[in-house]
């Protein structure tokens, strides 16, 4: 069937998941999700395996745009402000993650030690993509929602170097390698710097191009451009896009003196890229999998769950962040994604052994999470009091106004 179509249907189908999302009052990402659901595998079996695999350039470009909307909320001048305490959440609520599956992998499965180390650093990450478009929906503003988007992109920093260190860690005690656990480490290292090198010269060259452009067209034309290249190189020379992405979006929002103008034009383009990318996210996942991941895949959600929230609860109290911070910041860090997925693939490469059974929880919790996560950033926002005319607590003006902390 022509790809052309599929996208149509795909594109169709989507809007309508979240037009009846919105008569549930729920995200409009929750519809497109199940949506997809029904399009794919699980159901009708019009979007194919081989078709998601077609379209993967589609999900490629909107992680990139994500990623590079994300990067706008780095504004240095705020960032000094709560750079510290926002490092100190992102440390507590990974770590709480990880150990958390980690106890109950090695001690309450007693799986071996190179299995539960690297499925615990896999519960690290937090997929961005739900979230950020929960608040973009309901134009969402406050101390919570202000603390969540850095939280996420540092969160996926963190989540690559725990890997690479669980991966160095797993490798040596099945001895699996000849390398020495610095030169294993030495990989997320290029990764992480690599990325971020690549976005910070890239956005001074979008910066310097902006500035030129005269019209709304040559402007959104660019702006995509660099978003396009940013992701296309970061795959060839084996970096991170969504790093890439985030610093190239970093790096125009603090040089600018106008950064509106470049985002406005990216956002104008995006929501239909959107769709289709959630209502694909949708089509990928496979009911069937419920049938097979037993008590250790339940136990794996339950796990990082906990993990999470007591994580950021814990960084959260310990740093004095706002109530609303304190309360719900962990509630809006639960969906999981595109980044575990690849480093599953990593998992298959580098230990096989444990490949089936990591790669089944992993697809296994995205399914859930995917889903459910969104629902669940819009109960932290709005009993944050962050959603106009939703919030469980009257919010003034001054107060969305104020930062994190």
């Amino acid at each position: 069937m022509d790809a052309l179509f599929k996208i149509g249907i795909v594109l169709i189908v989507g809007i309508l998941g979240g037009k009846l999302a919105r008569l549930f009052k729920l995200p409009n990402v929750s519809g497109y999700l199940v949506a997809g659901l029904f399009l794919g595998n699980s159901c009708f079996k019009f979007i194919k395996p081989n078709d998601i695999e077609a379209f993967a350039v589609i999900s490629e470009f909107a992680l990139a745009l994500i990623a590079f909307s994300i990067g706008s909320e780095f504004v240095v001048k705020e960032m000094l402000k709560v750079g510290k305490e926002i490092i100190i959440i992102t440390l507590a609520e990974v770590a709480g993650a990880v150990l958390a599956v980690f106890l109950v992998m090695y001690y309450l499965f007693s799986e071996p030690f190179a299995f539960s180390i690297v499925i615990a650093s896999m519960s690290a990450a937090t997929a961005p993509a739900a979230t950020l478009l929960v608040i973009q929906q309901y134009k969402a503003h406050g101390p919570l929602t202000k603390t969540i988007i850095p939280v996420v992109a540092l969160d996926d920093v963190f989540g690559i170097m725990v890997f690479g260190l669980a991966m160095a860690l797993a490798r040596l005690s099945v001895g699996s390698t000849e390398l020495s656990l610095a030169k294993m480490l030495i990989q997320p290292v290029i990764e992480i710097f690599g990325s971020v090198l690549l976005g910070f010269l890239l956005g001074l060259a979008l910066a310097f191009t902006a500035k030129r452009a005269k019209t709304h067209d040559g402007l959104q034309g660019s702006s995509l451009a660099f978003i396009a290249v940013a992701a296309g190189l970061s795959n060839f020379l084996g970096f991170s896009p969504l790093l890439t992405n985030i610093m190239l979006g970093a790096t125009v929002v603090n040089l600018l003196k106008n950064p509106k103008r470049v985002f406005g034009s990216v956002n104008d383009f995006v929501s239909p890229v959107y769709v289709l990318f959630f209502t694909l996210a949708g089509a990928s996942l496979d009911l069937g999998i419920l049938a097979t991941v037993g008590a250790m895949g339940v136990a794996y959600i339950l796990s990082r769950v906990g993990g999470k929230m007591l994580g950021a609860y814990i960084g959260a109290r310990s740093v004095k962040a706002k109530e609303a911070v304190t309360n719900y910041l962990g509630l809006a860090l639960l969906p999981q994604g595109g980044i575990s997925i690849g480093l599953s693939f990593l998992v298959k490469q580098y230990l096989p052994e444990y490949a089936v059974a990591i790669n089944t929880i992993i697809m296994f919790s995205v399914l859930i999470y995917e889903v459910s996560g969104p629902i669940f950033a819009k109960i932290a926002i709005q009993k944050a009091g962050e959603i106009p005319g939703l919030g469980s607590k009257a919010v003034s003006k001054q107060q969305t106004e104020e930062i994190v902390f």
